[in-house]
Formats: structure tokens, C-alpha cells, sequence
């Protein structure tokens, strides 16, 4: 499996400058080559394939006086960035015919210095390098410091550079690491998610929810307003949209931290892990939407999907037409319609229930149905003889004067 590893990085000024250099060389290329080949499909002319773009917009561009500057950074940097526009067009075009599932995906578009993140990669034959004294030496930047939290696996196959929008500089590296499988655990668990509560265990604790950008509204609206009252392309205004973006960027990791510690602790502690399928996309476009935004239910779940993977550990998702609140884990009677308002209830057969925590149990029978249907265990009923007056087929008055008998 592949993985990211991100780490800060702390470079001078000159090694900044020399940054904003290769992102805009990168930004150009990438550029270039979406107006060269949309002005050829403009003229009717056929497609241009990679290998001719490269020389077009790097190979003879360098030679001309208007980008006669793209020798100056890696030339790897601008191969990658001619890698990503054709890895836009072929999703594009998958799209298109049908090859690529899910949602639409959009052509390419023109990418801008003003964007809020900035990023170029280094793949191995850019020759970068870890030093000794722990800095990352990248080429025609130099060695730049680096915080290093953690230790890095394997060697990394490629490093991106990211200058996000609070002016923070990252260093992801792509390594491969090998499945790490937990001893097997005794536990399987249902999650319910919610807002009210992040989410509710099968097993009755309810973890609650953080609300991490409601806490953090405070500094937001005034950074927000500081930022209203400062002038239009003033470096007060610069400065004031920094204090912006850092306040969200404390927002999120913030959030990105609670989400791994609790999916971590989940996966460690419990064999199987079962979770609703929510239509966040759909739910992100009602009154409730900064809420589902604020909780970052994906973002979870994705994180429980891809540990669960990397440690041997059982993940699924139950379907979100699946009944889980309407119905009662003791008798499995499913009632009709049950408001949002209505938290706790009481069923035919006696059984009261908390709405979350019935919810949880439900996903965790059904998860564990559907996965012991996978491993071909019988879960539907066996076979049972009917009578025989529904196992045949009588003679009609047609049949006895054929002569025919019944089946």
C-alpha cells in the first residue's frame, strides 16, 4: 500500500524564493499546454499527444526569449506538471465514454498564481535527497530544514512541495509500506453518525461531537473583519488574509488530528467496523450544511477504510436506505416514519430504545450479515418441502382428454 507522509518544512528566504520560482515555472507549463492543445481542437486539429506538448511548451520554449526562465528550476518539476494536465485529460475523457464511475468529472482548467495552494513534485530521477543532518535537499533550491515527526517506512519514490494558503510549506512523501496486521480482536462494532453526536457505538458510548468550527467562530469573524476594513491590494490587506487562512488552517488540522485518533483507536480495539454509507454531497446542500461540513463525516470514514485495509481489520458499508432507526434490534419490527425530533421510542414488543444507539446496533447485524453472506454462509432460510398439492401441477379437462399427465 502507498502512502503519505507529511511533514513541515522551514525554508530561508532565498530557498522561498527559489520556491516561488519552480510553482509558477510549473503553473506556465501547465498552462501552456491546456492553451495548446485547446487552440488545436479550435483549428480542428487532431489531438496532440504527450510526447509532441513536452517539446512544444518545455523543449522549444526554453529556447525562446519569453521562457527562456523555465531553465532555471528542475526540469523534472516541469515534466510532473505536464503529467498532471495529461492525467486530467484521461480522466476527463474516461469520463466522457463511461470508463471512470462516479460524478462527472470536468475538462481541465487554467490554473492561477492567486490560487490558495501552490505545489511541485520530485519524482527519483530529480536525484532528491534526505540528508544526514535531517534536511531535504531538493534540486536548484537547496537543502531545506525539515520537522520531522515521525519516521518515514520506506524510501520515499516522490516528494511534493505544497505551499498552502496560511504560507505554510509542507514536504509529502509517497512510500510503500507493508500491511501491519493487529492481533485479532474479540469485538466487532456499529457506528451511527450524527451531528448531535459525532458518533454512537453499537456498544452504547456515545462520542461527542467536537464542533471545531463553531468553537473557532469567535476568531474567524474577527479576523474576518479586520480583513473587511483593509484596503484593496495593500499589504495590510496581504497580511490580514494570512491571519484568514491560518485561523481555518488551525480549524482543520485541528479536526484532520481528532479524526485520526479516533478512527485509530476504533480500528485497534475492534476486529470488524461497520458504518452508514450518508449522502454527505446531498446532505452538504440542505439548512444543515455547515454542520455536515463541520463534521467531516468523509474525512472519517475514509480514514476508517484505509487503516482498516493497512491492519487486517474488517470494513464495510451498510447501504443509507437501510432502515437503522425505524428499526427495533430486539423484535426487527421497522415502524413507519420517525422525525428527527424524536430521540428515544418504544416498540410493540416492549423494547425501548435510544434512536443513536438502536441506529448503531442495527448497522453492526447488518454489517455482519452481509459479510458472512460474502464468506458463503447460509443466511437466508434452508429449503423446505411444500405440500404436494402446491408441488404439483394439476391435470385441467384438456390434459385427461389428451391423455396427458401432470408434471
Amino acid at each position: 500500500m502507498q502512502l503519505r507522509y507529511n511533514f513541515r518544512l522551514y525554508p530561508t528566504l532565498v530557498q522561498r524564493n527559489a520556491l516561488a520560482r519552480a510553482f509558477g515555472s510549473a503553473r506556465t507549463v501547465f498552462n501552456d499546454g491546456l492553451h495548446a492543445r485547446q487552440e488545436a481542437r479550435a483549428n480542428g486539429l487532431p489531438y496532440i499527444s504527450d510526447g509532441d506538448l513536452s517539446k512544444r511548451v518545455i523543449t522549444q520554449a526554453k529556447a525562446t526569449s519569453e521562457r527562456s526562465w523555465l531553465g532555471e528550476v528542475s526540469a523534472v518539476v516541469l515534466q510532473q506538471a505536464l503529467a498532471d494536465l495529461n492525467v486530467a485529460y484521461r480522466n476527463f475523457f474516461n469520463s466522457l465514454s463511461g470508463k471512470r464511475k462516479g460524478r462527472r468529472v470536468a475538462p481541465p482548467r487554467f490554473k492561477s498564481r492567486k490560487d490558495n495552494r501552490q505545489a511541485i513534485r520530485f519524482t527519483k530521477n530529480a536525484r532528491f535527497a534526505l540528508t544526514p543532518g535531517g534536511s531535504l535537499r531538493l534540486p536548484k533550491i537547496g537543502d531545506v530544514p525539515v520537522r520531522w515527526s515521525r519516521v518515514l517506512p520506506s524510501e520515499p519514490s516522490s516528494v511534493t512541495v505544497i505551499k498552502d494558503s496560511a504560507g505554510r510549506y509542507f514536504a509529502s512523501f509517497v512510500v510503500q509500506t507493508t500491511d501491519e496486521k493487529l492481533p485479532d480482536a474479540d469485538t466487532e462494532i456499529g457506528i451511527d453518525l450524527g451531528l448531535k453526536h459525532f458518533a454512537v457505538l453499537s456498544d452504547g458510548s456515545k462520542v461527542a461531537n467536537p464542533r471545531i468550527l463553531r468553537r473557532a467562530a469567535k476568531k474567524l469573524r474577527k479576523a474576518q473583519k479586520a480583513l473587511s476594513r483593509k484596503e484593496k491590494d495593500s499589504a495590510n490587506r496581504q497580511k490580514a488574509t494570512r491571519a484568514v487562512a491560518r485561523a481555518h488552517a488551525r480549524a482543520t488540522d485541528t479536526r484532520r488530528d481528532f479524526a485520526h485518533k479516533l478512527s485509530t483507536a476504533l480500528i485497534r480495539d475492534n476486529q470488524a467496523v461497520y458504518v452508514e454509507d450518508l449522502p454527505v454531497s446531498g446532505l452538504a446542500r440542505t439548512k444543515l450544511a455547515k454542520s455536515v461540513h463541520d463534521a467531516g463525516w468523509a474525512q472519517f470514514v475514509g480514514m476508517l477504510e484505509y487503516k482498516a485495509k493497512r491492519f487486517g481489520r474488517t470494513f464495510a458499508k451498510i447501504n443509507r436506505w437501510f432502515p437503522s432507526s425505524k428499526r427495533c434490534s430486539a423484535c426487527g419490527t421497522v415502524i413507519e416514519r420517525m422525525p428527527l425530533h424524536v430521540r428515544s421510542w418504544t416498540c410493540t414488543c416492549g423494547a425501548t430504545h435510544d434512536r443513536d444507539v438502536n441506529a448503531a446496533i442495527n448497522i453492526l447485524a447488518a454489517g455482519q450479515a452481509d459479510r458472512l453472506n460474502d464468506c458463503g454462509a447460509q443466511v437466508r432460510p434452508g429449503h423446505v418441502l411444500a405440500p404436494r398439492r402446491e408441488a404439483v401441477t394439476h391435470p385441467t379437462p384438456y390434459m385427461r382428454q389428451a391423455g396427458l399427465s401432470a408434471l
